[in-house]
């Protein structure tokens, strides 16, 4: 598949990069209140549920605009919009897998730290490229 037209990418890039900083820095500076979220949302099948429709709707359209895989940052929008999509729909079709893998996760002390520092550096670099003011490749926004 081709690449999607620049202004794509970098539209997808200001709306997610900012999302992405937000979370990280949200995790990063109150650990605690997150791992607290992380607990209930383990106790709520319905939550499960509904965070899997919204998760797989949003992948999904993410993909539609931008499902190419180019050696450049734009990598990382297909790559969250297919992570995105899968596991919106693994909490959809197996919301106890979602449960587990919360509860693994939780179960580390530093998991959280390292969460918030790569969704951090995410952030930053969709940040970077969709509000750059010069074209990535010398193509028109």
């Amino acid at each position: 598949m081709t690449a999607p037209p620049l202004r794509i990418s970098v539209f997808l890039a200001r709306l997610l990069g900012p999302v992405c900083v937000a979370i990280a820095i949200g995790v990063l500076i109150n650990a605690a209140a997150y791992r607290a979220m992380a607990e209930e949302f383990l106790h709520s099948g319905a939550l499960i549920y509904v965070t899997g429709l919204l998760g797989m709707t949003a992948g999904v359209a993410i993909l539609l605009n931008h499902n190419a895989w180019v050696a450049d940052w734009r990598f990382l929008i297909t790559l969250f919009g297919w992570l995105t999509t899968i596991g919106g729909a693994q909490r959809i079709v197996w919301p106890q897998g979602t449960e587990a893998a919360i509860s693994w996760f939780l179960q580390r002390p530093t998991s959280l730290i390292i969460a918030g520092i790569i969704w951090l550096i995410i952030g930053a670099v969709l940040c970077f490229f969709g509000y750059r003011r010069e074209p990535v490749t010398g193509a028109k926004r």
